[in-house]
């Protein structure tokens, strides 16, 4: 397994002080994220991005993966198709920035039934929100597969492909090497159990995503430090064995510390190490 930190972990904007952070707390990876504004955004120069990219090598980080939360706005499965064509623009704009970043992999959110944390967030049906999604996949793997960039659907909380069999399902009808998971363990926790989605998906999962979730707390106040919730780390780390993944664990830390917030990094790490040695 490889340790790898999201930028959505850090309370610093910059991301250079995020790479040297992440490198200093003994990260192997990072994992950023494609923004409107900021260091990495969808109109940030090539140039810029080799910038970023020099950095890390010089660090001994890898960014290794680019996420974006623009799919919150941005959805494949929206009504208004001039919403989907935008969830479609940047997601080719990020494998595009994966690229020259690096990066093997993006991550993305592939649409949503209804999302309870946005307010006044339309709610689509689920038929009309698979076929969306279907069909935005099939289109959008041709750009994967030309970049070589491996494209993970992540499991969200977006009441959509909500079983590890539906997901299963769903990627073997995009069917493409280039389109697997982004398995995300906590995510799952609040109605199941990561070891069954991790044996079912297998092969299919092309990143990982680390976090907890203690389920007596409910809503996003559940997620917790690594090893502070309801996730057997045991039982998760034999699945991962099982199916054959050794690839890329990036900690995706909810919420910051309020208080001397480069602490949560050194301690991800040091929960990392724990969770590895499976003992």
């Amino acid at each position: 397994m490889k340790k790898s930190i999201s930028i959505w972990s850090f309370q610093e904007s910059d991301v250079r002080k995020c790479i040297r952070l992440a490198s200093e707390a003994g990260f192997e990876g990072i994992e950023l994220a494609l923004d409107r504004t900021g260091n990495v955004a969808v109109d940030t120069s090539e140039e810029e991005l080799f910038l970023i990219r020099k950095e890390a090598e010089t660090c001994g980080i890898q960014i290794h993966s680019v996420a974006s939360g623009l799919y919150w706005d941005y959805s494949f499965t929206a009504n208004e198709e001039e919403e989907r064509n935008k969830a479609y623009e940047t997601a080719v704009c990020q494998i595009r920035t994966a690229k020259i970043l690096g990066a093997d992999s993006v991550l993305i959110i592939p649409g949503a039934v209804g999302v309870d944390f946005i307010k006044g967030r339309e709610v689509i049906p689920y038929d009309t929100a698979y076929e969306r999604a279907i069909s935005a996949f099939h289109k959008l793997k041709k750009t994967a597969e030309e970049y070589e960039i491996q494209v993970g659907i992540e499991n969200v909380w977006n009441k959509f492909l909500v079983s590890p069999l539906e997901m299963k399902t769903f990627l073997d009808q995009i069917d493409s090497p280039f389109v697997g998971a982004y398995f995300d363990v906590g995510n799952v926790v609040y109605n199941g159990y990561p070891e069954h989605w991790i044996k079912i998906l297998g092969q299919r999962i092309k990143k990982v995503h680390f976090k907890d979730y203690r389920r007596e707390a409910g809503g996003l106040c559940g997620f917790v430090d690594l090893l502070a919730g309801d996730v057997d780390w045991k039982a998760v780390m034999e699945a991962f064995e099982a199916a054959g993944y050794d690839g890329w664990c990036t900690a995706e830390m909810l919420p910051p510390y309020s208080q001397y917030s480069d602490q949560i990094i050194y301690n991800t790490s040091a929960s990392m190490e724990r969770i590895f040695r499976k003992e």
